[in-house]
């Protein structure tokens, strides 16, 4: 996700053929893909690279001509642990049940998370909820290249998850959606809403439907109110991989998925806040996602970024084994010093190439700003100076850019703008 600043430099988005060709094309691979179950995040990511380059020929390939998002949406739909795929992989958990899908930790991405103390029969809420988000973006990556029958199709698909999702997965007494469980024996047949409950176990995860553009503004309003408190995922330290309150939540060191602060789902619940315009509470908390990465880089040897973090200082976490936790972690770290500061610290919430504008929120007082911002064939460099009260923009190319609500015309050239 943070590859798609310099796409001209690294092969950020090729390197998802590499999943397409080897789980869809049946021809066999040398490469081992451990959990093909992992979250379908494709459509997600291939979204975010298109609002960057607006590379509408790629999209068009990928859509209409290869149909990669389309077939593996369809395909995480039947993976199941009976299923061998082509390739080598470890067995799957992940199974279909009509409302949702049973899963496990290490499938889902949280390895050691509590949630799964709830019971057998368990329904994740991030597997349908990232469905949804996959449907919603195939349709809207569709509508940018006029694949009409794609968008209805995927938007159609869209709804009926957001349905589910909202009839089984919302507890209306807390405000907040959840995983959900058999209320008796289980039956995972079952698809009556009286014969499932939800589990109130709090996780990042419960913010997967936010993403997905599930709640109404209501909810969404109630979801943070409800999960950003001090004593559940907010604090100081936020977006904690348990609840703050919850039994298993280790908040000496974290350890692994019972409290460390994962820049994956920070990143994730940020982008959801974005979505509701809870510009706020998702600069406040990636801001302090950023000081506690900084803090513990200038405390810590070696001085890097780490795994995960530590859900009551700025300290690395410690895994489930009791060692710490992976140094040298760009993997997904990196979603912190690059795209979280660039988005929620700088204030640069919105780049679409295909329309040529930037979205440019000031909060900020010091002297700040980005050079050489490049999306689609504009490269741009914008600087606020606090001392003049003005924006300097250079550009090679013209576009809009809309300062703190207000859009102006940039040409290409030097502008300055008072904001």
């Amino acid at each position: 996700m943070f590859c798609k600043y310099a796409p001209k430099l690294f092969p950020g988005i090729q390197t998802l053929d590499n999943f397409y060709y080897t789980m869809l094309e049946d021809k066999g691979s040398s490469l081992r893909i451990q959990h093909p179950d992992n979250p379908p995040f494709f459509a997600w990511v291939e979204n975010d690279y298109y609002k960057l380059t607006g590379d509408k020929a790629h999209i068009t390939d990928l859509l209409e001509n290869k149909r990669f998002l389309q077939r593996y949406w369809d395909l995480f739909q039947s993976l199941c642990p009976e299923l061998k795929l082509q390739f080598d992989h470890y067995p799957m958990s992940l199974r279909y049940r009509g409302i949702g899908y049973e899963w496990n930790g290490i499938s889902s991405g949280m390895d050691n998370t509590p949630r799964t103390r709830a019971g057998k029969g368990m329904l994740w809420v991030d597997a349908i909820s990232q469905q949804a988000l996959s449907a919603l973006y195939i349709s809207r990556l569709a509508k940018a290249v006029g694949d009409r029958r794609t968008e209805g199709e995927f938007e159609a698909k869209w709804k009926a998850l957001r349905k589910t999702v909202n009839e089984y997965y919302w507890s209306d007494s807390d405000g907040c959606y959840y995983d959900i469980v058999p209320t008796g024996e289980p039956r995972a047949d079952s698809l009556s809403k009286q014969a499932w409950k939800t589990t109130g176990i709090l996780t990042p995860a419960s913010f997967w439907p936010m993403l997905a553009e599930i709640p109404t503004k209501a909810q969404a309003r109630r979801m943070v109110d409800f999960a950003l408190q001090p004593s559940k995922l907010g604090g100081e330290y936020p977006w904690v991989t348990v609840s703050r309150d919850d039994p298993d939540f280790n908040a000496e060191d974290g350890r692994y998925w019972r409290g460390s602060v994962w820049l994956p789902t920070a990143y994730m619940g940020i982008k959801a806040l974005e979505k509701y315009d809870f510009l706020h509470a998702a600069d406040s908390t990636a801001e302090k996602v950023l000081n506690q990465m900084l803090e513990t880089y200038r405390d810590y040897d070696p001085h890097t970024i780490w795994e995960c973090y530590s859900p009551s200082a700025a300290a690395p976490s410690i895994s489930g084994n009791g060692k710490r936790v992976r140094p040298d972690f760009c993997g997904w770290s990196a979603l912190g010093p690059i795209s979280l500061f660039i988005e929620n610290v700088l204030g640069f919430h919105d780049i679409d190439a295909a329309g040529h504008v930037v979205r440019w929120d000031i909060h900020q007082t010091c002297r700040h700003g980005i050079n050489n911002l490049s999306f689609g064939e504009i490269t741009t460099d914008l600087l606020y100076d606090p001392a003049t009260g003005l924006v300097t923009v250079r550009s090679n190319a013209p576009y809009r850019l809309i300062l703190n609500g207000r859009t102006h015309r940039v040409p290409a050239g030097e502008t300055l703008i008072r904001p």
